[in-house]
């Protein structure tokens, strides 16, 4: 395994004219498998807002959520293959902040990479609150502050061991999820077909009454479009867990391929089930969840209890994923020289033990924050990572558009996965990527996310840029 004991601080000049510099990248011990990264690829985006959040969208929008959750599952899969031509092609722990920085520059680095670390810490804290009110409905008098705080010094505990121990949980975190949505899917598809006993086929009686496939008109639809888009959020941690892989290159390329079908088939199989079989104005389906509210109406017992365990799992896989992701970006811009020297220090056994603290400690800080501050400063926080996620898509795209031009001319052979129609298709999900800005700045509920995302990025930028050309200058 590859081990070091500090990160490289210097980048290495590439290209045929000299003109590229490289961006050094931490590198770290290579302790996942196959198995750890198609699971990671999978479970990275099936999370409580699918299980839970997809509700409210399904109220808006009715039965046609599933074309809602089909185009928006189209943008994911282009930017997932777009972010699988960049890593396996260069597999880097910075992921795609290293793809910006040597396709625009240091300060898209920079704005991307530390962007992404704060959404991921936010997410940290805001999963283990979600768990720990699962934990005191489950449990009533036991305080959440502490459940939360038992979870993040588990997972923290977690990240800070060789980074197998990180793959072995998170595999069979992704595994029972998955294994629970193939089960629902099962258990649907018979309830349609007329052959779960106990129930009837409801033909298209969901699907076509009250109010039509579209009740509520385009306006619905967009807004289930929105709530769907970022349901998907988590697709990235798969290209940042390749750099410590056995294979990174081989690795990132299968579960890149594998894991874009199958979560087509549970995100749009899953909507699809649900407003076949309960009216899509039931309460329940907000109230409860989808899931829970689809299991109570085919009689299955316990049906709450059966989806607040596997709604937790989602959680605590998630805050464990974020973890690691967090701290796996801190470390590769620190070695980048973009931030603080001291966090990005690994231990013996690869790992970035000072990055993995101080993940842990700002998304501990967020909790706190709800609860000191919850109308104030938490609500700013939340606001801020709104459109972080398709900020980063941006970037991925744009850095993609360049690079596979320069990798064509440079080393071709590096293109294990290639785009599909390039460049065709790279335009088309830009395209997506701002027309989802335009509808959330049409929409009152998320416009304010648009104007607190776009500050704090625009502040990131700012920095970013001012460090390049104080470099510049020293230089």
């Amino acid at each position: 395994m590859s081990r070091t004991s500090a990160p490289a601080e210097q980048a290495e000049p590439t290209g045929q004219h000299g003109g590229e510099r490289r961006p050094a990248d931490v590198k770290l011990s290579q302790g996942l498998k196959q198995r750890h990264l198609s699971m990671i690829a999978l479970g990275g985006v099936i999370g409580a807002g699918l299980f839970v959040g997809s509700g409210a969208g399904i109220a808006a929008a009715g039965p046609s959520i599933v074309v809602a959750y089909a185009l928006s599952g189209l943008l994911v899969m282009l930017v997932m293959r777009m972010l699988g031509e960049l890593s396996a092609a260069n597999p880097a722990s910075g992921s795609f902040s290293v793809h910006a920085e040597r396709a625009i520059g240091p300060w898209a680095g920079f704005t991307s990479g530390w962007a992404f670390w704060f959404l991921l810490c936010v997410a940290v804290g805001l999963e283990g609150i979600g768990a720990a009110k699962i934990m005191t409905g489950w449990l009533p008098g036991t305080p959440e502050w502490a459940w939360v705080a038992l979870f993040m010094v588990t997972f923290c505990l977690t990240n800070l061991a060789a980074v197998k121990n990180f793959g072995e949980t998170e595999f069979w975190f992704a595994a029972l999820k998955v294994g629970a949505i193939v089960i629902f899917l099962v258990i649907g598809g018979l309830a349609i077909a007329g052959l779960l006993p106990g129930t009837e086929a409801p033909g298209t009686a969901n699907l076509t009454g009250d109010g039509g496939f579209m009740p509520n008109g385009l306006d619905g639809l967009i807004v289930g479009l929105l709530a769907s888009v970022f349901a998907y959020g988590g697709l990235e941690t798969v290209s940042i867990a390749a750099a410590e892989s056995e294979h990174p290159v081989q690795g990132v390329a299968k579960a890149v391929r594998t894991a874009m079908w199958r979560i087509a088939v549970f995100y749009i199989g899953s909507m699809a089930v649900i407003v076949a079989l309960v009216p899509w104005n039931d309460p329940d389906v907000v109230t409860k969840g989808p899931y829970v509210a689809t299991l109570d109406h085919l009689g299955i017992p316990a049906a709450d209890q059966i989806m607040n365990v596997v709604v937790l799992i989602a959680l605590l896989s998630a805050m464990n994923a974020n973890i690691y992701g967090a701290s796996r970006m801190a470390c590769s811009l620190i070695a980048r020289g973009q931030g603080p020297a001291a966090l990005g220090r690994t231990t013996s056994n690869g790992v970035p033990r000072y990055a993995v603290l101080a993940s842990s400690v700002f998304g501990f800080g967020c909790v706190l924050l709800s609860y000191w501050r919850p109308d104030d400063v938490f609500m700013w926080l939340l606001k801020m990572i709104g459109a972080i996620i398709l900020v980063v898509w941006i970037f991925i795209a744009v850095s993609q558009l360049v690079l596979r031009r320069r990798t064509e001319r440079e080393d071709p052979s590096k293109l294990v996965v290639r785009m599909w129609a390039y460049p065709y298709l790279t335009w088309l999900a830009l395209a997506g990527m701002v027309a989802v800005f335009l509808l959330m700045a049409r929409e009152p509920a998320t416009r304010t996310q648009l104007y607190y995302t776009g500050g704090l990025i625009a502040a990131l930028a700012a920095i970013g840029y001012a460090r390049q050309r104080s470099a510049r200058t020293e230089r």
